[in-house]
């Protein structure tokens, strides 16, 4: 079969989606913009080969699923541990450039040892934590950044030290996120589902056969019916792993889009603005669409369309990016919380708060100033998203 790539090159983020020949998408990878565009472009191009693997197997197993919901739970908890096996590569990389900076940043051999035993304190007290997440609270689907999620522990962790080493820590964590990130890491996909599957047998094996009062915090009916399927489960995927492991996606065609379009290694007949593809895909999707409006990372697109899907005009706003991504990006921080977070807390608003969505810089100080004034959150987001449409 024939498949087709498409990659959005953008400012914040670069997503990548396969497509077979009847147009169905098979695969979608996502990763940050990073300083290495050819790094960003072919992490999101793995990530979605990655994801079109799980896609086809559970293709392959579409009549198992539904008569058995046990094979729907464990293969989207495979998945999940697949990605925090990818995880954890990518933190012993990060923890060697971490090592690397320390040596050649700190001049005295004793600061280099003093700071080398904070690093792998704040490792050792951090890793358990985010391998709990991908097992019991969904991390893996949550489309959490590498840089994000360990960002968010090591500044937890930096935060309970004393103050005179918040400075060199951050700095040492600065200049060794970059050189780590801007590294595209190759996995073994056969490899790390089995290293997955290891992993999802002690969870199994772990589970509580009952829920106590109070007591089992992560009993999981659903979970539980895998405790007496485990063994026929695993058996069955692992008849399927081996030839999905080595088929080899033959992409006939692509097509690059977004801010850093022009870098991507394509044909220039195979380069298009995102303007064009939104207007093009939100016709091929709603035939009847007329007005198409893209809100970005760092800027927003209104398009008009007509009945053939071309565009007749379009306005764009690209000097500020209030109302876009790195606006909530912005809110998020300054509450403290991750971008995941936004939408569901703002879901539980019970009435939607005014807030300023002209000015990035102006919102914080808004949100600062209401919360103080002993506004919710909940009630906060509510109104921030309301001001954005």
């Amino acid at each position: 079969m024939k498949y087709y790539l498409g990659i959005d090159l953008g400012s914040t983020t670069s997503k990548a989606v396969i497509i077979d020949e009847n147009d169905q998408i098979v695969g979608r990878g996502i990763t940050n913009t990073r300083a290495n565009y050819k790094v960003a472009a072919d992490i999101a191009k793995d990530e979605a080969v990655y994801n079109a693997r799980f896609s086809i197997l559970k293709k392959k197993l579409e009549q198992e699923i539904q008569a058995k919901p046990a094979f729907a739970k464990y293969i989207s908890d495979l998945e999940s541990m697949f990605q925090y096996e990818q995880f954890k590569v990518r933190l012993d990389k990060l923890g060697d450039e971490l090592l690397k900076t320390c040596k050649t940043y700190f001049a005295d051999a004793q600061t280099q040892e003093e700071m080398i035993t904070h690093l792998r304190n704040i490792r050792k007290m951090f890793k358990p934590k985010i391998k709990q997440d991908y097992l019991y609270n969904n991390l893996g689907a949550k489309n959490q950044f590498f840089r994000d999620i360990v960002s968010e522990k090591y500044n937890e962790e930096v935060a309970k030290l004393e103050m005179a080493l918040f400075e060199p820590l951050m700095t040492v964590w600065d200049k060794s996120i970059s050189p780590a990130e801007n590294e595209r890491v190759l996995f073994d996909f056969k490899e790390l589902v089995n290293k997955a599957m290891e992993e999802l047998k002690k969870k199994y094996e772990n589970l509580p056969d009952t829920v106590a009062e109070g007591v089992s915090v992560n009993f999981d009916a659903e979970l539980n019916l895998l405790k007496g399927e485990f063994d026929h489960v695993e058996k069955t995927l692992r008849t399927h792993i081996e030839e999905i492991a080595d088929m080899d996606f033959n992409i006939a065609n692509m097509t690059g889009t977004g801010y850093g379009r022009a870098l991507l290694p394509f044909p220039q007949e195979c380069i298009r603005s995102e303007i064009l593809c939104h207007a093009f895909g939100a016709h091929a999707v709603f035939p009847n669409t007329r007005t198409v409006l893209d809100i970005g990372g760092q800027d927003t697109k209104a398009i008009q369309v007509d009945q053939y899907g071309l565009v007749t005009s379009f306005q764009m706003n690209d000097r500020c990016a209030a109302g876009c991504g790195r606006y909530l990006g912005y809110i998020a921080d300054e509450m403290s919380i991750s971008l995941n977070e936004l939408g569901p807390m703002a879901m539980k608003a019970e009435k939607e708060v005014n807030i300023c969505s002209t000015c990035t810089v102006f919102a914080g100080a808004e949100l600062r100033e209401l919360t103080n004034l002993g506004e919710k959150r909940e009630d906060i987001l509510g109104g921030l998203h309301k001001s954005i449409i």
